[in-house]
């Protein structure tokens, strides 16, 4: 069964693997996507992820919002939604969808922002699709710089006074940028964000990629230095790396790992995956569950409910001290 950990100081447990519903609605039928989520609420989860640009990237005629609609469908009919953490975020709203999957834009060049109209315009968005009246987490889906922090804090502040969410958390920002909102929220008495949600996997970043929504060791020491802010791991499985040698060298997502340091790790993952007999994404999975400094929710978000079962499978594989040993001994 999922256990649950702290929510940063706020009192409460959140299930500690979390259901990323990204492709529900799109590239997963609503049939098999309502059986994911009675699967995971079976298997104890509660913890649900969604944002309104989900996922417009997948079917021609996709616009984002997909999978807000789709949970509140599941929500109406099985009359859960007060028996889960329900997060989304916004920002990350693309205007063109179809240019973008034509390659006459990109993506981060449309990307809605953080201003204080657009938060508020996106959340009752979000409201309307899900059917419900309060997200439990409401984060920024993507750091803008183009943005004022101030309007920013000033107008989440605003929706958590009105009751619109109960937290709010920040998605793919590089530390120095979450020390400033932690301290404008301490100089201005605004709810601070309780959840970072980051890219973050066994493997480690390449030392010359770019990418800040990676955690790194230097985000590591902050989290652990701050438990008011509870990790949430994104594309923990590295859409297949782990287990695919041709995922590793066709999907965009390895591009910021792949060198001497991953191919170690993946070595040493492998090799345990073949004594314990699981696969390495599995150990990744039981990897990251395991670690307590700090503790940290892991986020899958599974396309099929064979994945999903797949990852669930993993709550079974318990690490020796041995063993975590010999994962974290292993890298160039």
């Amino acid at each position: 069964m999922i256990d649950t950990i702290p929510l940063g100081r706020t009192g409460e447990r959140v299930s500690s693997l979390a259901l990323g519903c990204m492709l529900m609605g799109t590239a997963t039928g609503e049939a098999e996507s309502f059986e994911i989520l009675e699967r995971y609420h079976a298997d104890g989860g509660r913890f649900l992820d969604t944002a309104d640009c989900y996922a417009w990237w997948v079917r021609d005629g996709d616009t984002g919002g997909e999978s807000e609609a789709l949970l509140g469908r599941w929500m109406a009919r099985t009359g859960r939604r007060d028996d889960v953490f329900l997060a989304t975020k916004g920002g990350a709203w693309v205007a063109d969808p179809a240019a973008v999957r034509a390659g006459r834009a990109a993506a981060a060049e449309q990307y809605a922002g953080a201003g204080a109209a657009t938060l508020r315009h996106a959340l009752d968005g979000s409201l309307r699709r899900l059917g419900v009246e309060h997200v439990d987490l409401y984060y920024v889906h993507v750091d803008d710089l183009r943005t004022p922090l101030e309007e920013t804090l000033e107008a989440l502040a605003g929706l958590v006074a009105a009751g619109k969410t109960r937290h709010i958390g920040w998605s793919n920002v590089p530390t120095w940028r979450l020390e400033r909102i932690r301290q404008l929220c301490a100089r201005h008495g605004w709810p601070a964000p309780v959840a970072l949600q980051q890219e973050h996997s066994y493997l480690r970043r390449h030392p010359r990629s770019d990418k800040y929504a990676i955690v790194d060791g230097e985000q590591l020491r902050y989290l652990r230095a701050h438990d008011d802010l509870t990790l949430v791991a994104y594309s923990p499985m590295l859409k297949g790396a782990y287990d695919d040698p041709e995922k590793r060298r066709a999907h965009d997502v390895f591009r910021a790992y792949a060198g001497a340091d991953s191919d170690a790790r993946l070595a040493a993952a492998g090799k345990l995956a073949a004594e314990l007999g699981v696969t390495a994404s599995q150990v990744a999975l039981a990897w990251l569950r395991q670690q307590d400094d700090p503790r940290r929710v892991t986020l899958v978000g599974p396309r099929t409910l064979g994945q999903y079962d797949s990852a669930a499978a993993s709550l079974g594989v318990e690490l020796t001290p041995d063993m975590l040993a010999e994962l974290d001994a292993a890298g160039a």
